[in-house]
């Protein structure tokens, strides 16, 4: 199977090509270098070229506070959803599978009840959150092989993310504030990847949701773990959104994901957040 990865150089599409490979598909990998998602005519010439018979479309702006700038707000749109239509409507026209992987961020955050994975009650609370919502509705209306991903609190190999953070203001910190009342569960992109692989061998096409099991926790829960983890002595305080400070982007309290699908279509679940870290630790420490 020959499959194109967008957003190569990030997080993820980084370890899914690694996964790609390892399983002795042909990977091509693409950056904005080698197809500016938001060109239209630039995205047709590259996957015509490459042919696929997938894409997986890891792809997007993800600096969540930027997005709320004006000056980025157009920015945002075209990479997110008109990125996206581009390469729905080339794999429309190719006949090709599209994995498209998208966010807690499309549901409004609210309550304590897990959002299922066909959950439709769409009310994102900032631009990117609106920008992931567009392309998936572009990728519902132009396709029907197609799988949509949403996930939560990524962490990875290649890029900065939570565990990187915590890890760096832990040596220089005595203490440091975490919030505590936003709650979900975080997503490895090494086991991440081999789930996405997963999926695109098969037709079992829809909407999943995929974090790493293990339940559901804070982000001050998570920064514990990190520390006693890693062995550091740093103290966790734990404090609410509203007395952390505003940031520019409103962010979900509620961003558990009910992956419940995953293991009715057969799909194997991620190892528990624990295991992940560990691994991860072990991983950037090489």
């Amino acid at each position: 199977m020959k499959v194109l990865v967008t957003g190569v150089k990030g997080q993820l599409g980084f370890d899914v090509v690694g996964e790609l490979e390892k399983r002795g598909h042909e990977a091509v990998g693409a950056d904005i270098a080698e197809m500016d998602i938001t060109d239209g005519r630039q995205v047709a010439r590259v996957m015509q070229s490459v042919s696929p018979d997938a894409v997986i479309h890891c792809a997007a702006w993800t600096a969540v506070d930027a997005a709320e700038d004006e000056a980025n707000r157009e920015t945002v749109r075209k990479v997110n959803a008109t990125g996206t239509e581009n390469i729905a409507r080339e794999c429309k026209k190719l006949g090709c599978k599209m994995l498209y992987l998208s966010t807690d961020y499309v549901f409004d955050g609210q309550g304590e009840k897990p959002w299922q994975a066909d959950c439709n009650d769409f009310k994102p609370l900032n631009a990117y959150g609106k920008s992931k919502l567009d392309g998936e509705i572009a990728v519902k209306k132009l396709l029907d092989k197609y799988f949509i991903v949403r996930i939560a609190w990524v962490f990875g190999k290649n890029g900065n993310n939570f565990i990187k953070t915590m890890l760096r203001l832990g040596k220089t910190h005595d203490s440091l504030r975490v919030v505590n009342d936003q709650i979900g569960t975080p997503t490895y992109t090494y086991d991440l990847a081999r789930l996405l692989v997963d999926m695109t061998e098969t037709e079992k096409y829809g909407c999943y949701h995929a974090t790493n099991e293990g339940g559901y926790i804070s982000w001050a829960d998570f920064a514990k773990e990190i520390f006693r983890q890693a062995g550091y002595s740093a103290e966790v305080i734990p404090v609410t959104t509203e007395e952390y400070g505003i940031s520019k982007a409103a962010r979900p309290h509620n961003s558990r994901l009910d992956k419940s699908k995953l293991a009715a279509n057969g799909f194997e679940p991620l190892p528990d957040w624990q295991d992940a870290l560990a691994r991860y630790l072990k991983e950037i420490e090489e």
